[in-house]
């Protein structure tokens, strides 16, 4: 059940990117599926969810107003639209199933892990 992310890059301070997170053997539509963000020595650090129960989105009190998370429910694709980017944002995204399937807990479902992309933003 591992989902697979896409979309990161090298990029300018300032710069935006559009990460996507996707499934090829079974439908995104019925599970919260989070971002997370982990940079060397660091924790992975849960930045953004979205409810399957009510299409909820929660995120990361430092983030907010930059990040803008989605569903393309046609193509099986969770967005993460990033926007302002700094150089600080400099880590591996990751995309999982959220544990509690239904709701956002800010936790990722062991075996849902992909193997992140990269993201740069440096001048």
């Amino acid at each position: 059940v591992r989902l697979v992310e896409s979309g990161g890059d090298l990029v300018q301070p300032g710069g935006s990117l559009r990460l996507s997170c996707t499934a090829s053997e079974f439908s995104l539509d019925y599970y919260s599926i989070g971002w997370y963000r982990q940079t060397p020595g660091q924790e992975r650090e849960a930045i953004s969810c979205i409810s399957s129960r009510d299409e909820k989105s929660d995120y990361v009190e430092s983030l907010k107003g930059r990040l803008t998370i989605s569903r393309d429910k046609a193509n099986n694709v969770v967005y993460l639209q990033m926007n302002s980017l700094k150089p600080e944002d400099t880590a591996v995204y990751y995309c999982a199933i959220d544990k509690e399937y239904y709701y956002c807990s800010g936790t990722g479902l062991e075996s849902s892990w992909g193997q992140g992309t990269q993201v740069t933003v440096s001048s």
